[in-house]
């Protein structure tokens, strides 16, 4: 696993536990060699995002009970794949972004400004 800074050079903080997410599931943005779709961006769901996603053949809002997986519905927040929250913003259906929770490595495919565009202002 990579050191766990978020994007503002800081100790990355959980994304969530309920439902779990994180490639290494463990409710974090972590991110290492294995991880190979760059699950790092810390995202709040919206029912624009989900559509689009199942749109372009990754349904994320259907539960898997066989992967326990409950299905994410609009408030949930995930960890997303890098390049697909990139896609998402090119398609103006980019969720809301925790940049506390959302690793540095993420900026080697999504650029920090258009992070800090979508970000949602969670230190107030």
């Amino acid at each position: 696993m990579e050191p766990s800074l978020n994007v503002l050079g800081e100790a990355l903080q959980p994304c969530s536990t309920s439902p779990m997410t994180g490639f290494y599931r463990d409710g974090c943005c972590n991110t290492g060699a294995e991880d190979r779709g760059s699950h790092t961006v810390c995202v709040i769901v919206n029912a624009e995002f989900l559509a689009l996603s199942k749109y372009l053949g990754n349904d994320l809002s259907t539960p898997r009970p066989e992967f326990h997986f409950p299905g994410l519905k609009p408030g949930d927040r995930w960890c997303l794949c890098a390049a697909r929250f990139l896609q998402a913003a090119q398609e103006f259906a980019a969720p809301k972004v925790v940049l506390e929770a959302t690793h540095a490595r993420a900026t080697e495919i999504v650029p920090l400004e258009l992070l800090q565009n979508h970000a949602l202002d969670t230190r107030t």
